[in-house]
């Protein structure tokens, strides 16, 4: 792993965050480097990943118009990432968003030019907004908040949003200073079959 400052091995964490590195490594195939990157510092890593999860793995109401999808919070990360200029989270979120949205090219659509890719209008709108969040989130008013109720967002979905975009720019920029590289699993993620 490239990164400005050395990250501690697995025998080296506290076994809290050991069992977790391990689970995900279990899961993923390998394990991405922003787990162990972060661990240097164990409490911060334990507070990170605590709000990260809340805010990334929260369960789907299976409506439509309701509740953020994995896919979508997905998206969120991608664009306002690129924006922010972080090569790891535009490279590791993208390969989520290809999986959870099973569209092979979304992410690289969604880092150049959100506006251009293959997106639903409700998606386009909850990325209008969270580019606001992103670059001026003192000029965000009530008319944005219309136009995402027209798209049948909740106010908590815009919180959603909203909490997305502000956490994700605190990672984007731990990960650009500290030069965190992206794991090469990374690229291939959800561009080609999965091997059996």
């Amino acid at each position: 792993m490239t990164t400005r400052y050395p990250a501690p091995t697995l025998a080296d964490l506290p076994e809290d965050i050991r069992a977790k590195v391990l689970e995900v490594q279990e899961k993923a195939g390998f394990v991405p480097n922003v787990f162990l990157a972060l661990a240097r510092r164990p409490a911060e890593w334990r507070a990170f990943f605590a709000y990260h999860d809340a805010l990334m793995l929260k369960e789907e109401s299976g409506n439509p118009n309701g509740s953020l999808t994995k896919g979508d919070r997905e998206m969120i990360v991608t664009a306002t990432s690129a924006a922010n200029g972080c090569l790891y989270c535009v490279v590791a979120h993208g390969a989520l968003l290809r999986i959870y949205e099973k569209k092979p090219l979304v992410a690289d659509q969604v880092a150049v030019n959100y506006r251009k890719a293959d997106i639903t209008p409700r998606q386009r709108a909850m990325l209008d907004f969270a580019m606001k969040v992103c670059e001026k989130s003192d000029e965000v008013e009530e008319a944005d908040f219309a136009a995402l109720h027209a798209h049948g967002f909740s106010d908590e979905d815009i919180w959603d949003i909203a909490a997305i975009t502000a956490f994700f720019g605190l990672s984007n920029r731990i990960a650009s200073f500290s030069s965190m590289m992206p794991n090469p699993e990374f690229y291939l993620m959800g561009r080609v079959p999965r091997q059996k």
